[in-house]
């Protein structure tokens, strides 16, 4: 059915974010009144084929009603390692290929998308899961759809503005990150990288710092995602780094989620949260 407007008796429920892996799914809806529900997720305990993962989403559509509710506003947010960052200057809309082949393995029938932050001067080309967008048209009708690079990208870059020094992010997901450092304001760079095991996380932290001559005794090291204070991967990066911690969501600028979703939740679902 195709659904655009929001007409029925659950009126209250004005947007729907949904964030798709190869690992799992999450959701939220956002209310006329501000109000976040808490996020609803479901792991696959493992990557999953696009095929494969749309089965599970099927089967998750099937048993959760408010999957099934009409909504004003449908958001997605496609997170896999599919991407490339072009600046916008240089970026010809007919070199969409070319841009993602120096990294990522581009098929014949795959579809490529792009994001574009005119504030930041910057477009991200990537790879959305297509089996997985016709089922969510076939579900809701149009929708509005981005990867989580753009909104990590988008809002931390706005965050830090106007500092002068450089900062590193690193946005844990189940069995990835994304680091992110920014220098001056302005985006040094960004890279999602494989992660199952500790080891993997502080080997790429620390090879891409010292890359790009780094000193882990100096940068700050934010952490945000699904990682905390507890959890290995935070304890052996601060092993290796002096200065980390936690990313406060309450303290920025964009933690109007607060409100209805504690620090924690608001962290690891910082992309999710993103979107509305």
């Amino acid at each position: 059915m195709v659904q655009t407007t929001n007409s029925s008796t659950d009126s209250f429920k004005d947007t729907l974010s949904i964030q798709v892996s190869l690992n799992g799914l999450s959701f939220c809806v956002l209310n006329s009144e501000q109000e976040v529900t808490p996020v609803g997720s479901i792991d696959f305990n493992t990557i999953l084929s696009p095929e494969l993962a749309l089965s599970k989403i099927k089967e998750l559509f099937r048993e959760h009603p408010l999957l099934n509710a009409v909504f004003n506003t449908i958001n997605v947010v496609y997170e896999n390692e599919l991407y490339t960052i072009v600046p916008l200057a240089l970026f010809d809309e007919n070199m969409l290929n070319t841009y993602l082949q120096s990294n990522v393995k581009v098929l014949s029938n795959d579809f490529i998308a792009y994001d574009v932050l005119t504030q930041h001067e910057l477009v991200i080309v990537y790879i959305p899961y297509m089996n997985i967008n016709n089922f969510l048209f076939d579900s809701f009708g149009s929708f509005n759809y981005t990867h989580t690079a753009t909104l990590l990208i988008d809002k931390l870059l706005s965050k830090e503005k106007n500092n002068t020094g450089t900062v590193v992010y690193a946005h844990k997901n189940k069995m990835s990150f994304d680091l992110i450092i920014i220098n001056a304001g302005h985006l040094l760079l960004a890279n999602t990288f494989s992660a199952q095991t500790k080891e993997d996380f502080l080997y790429h932290l620390l090879f891409t710092t010292e890359q790009l001559s780094l000193n882990p005794e100096e940068f700050p090291l934010y952490c945000l995602g699904d990682i905390a204070t507890t959890d290995e991967y935070y304890a052996i990066a601060h092993q290796y780094i002096r200065n980390i911690s936690l990313m406060d969501i309450i303290a920025h600028e964009h933690s109007k989620f607060t409100d209805t979703a504690s620090n924690t939740e608001a962290r690891k679902h910082f992309a999710l949260l993103s979107t509305i």
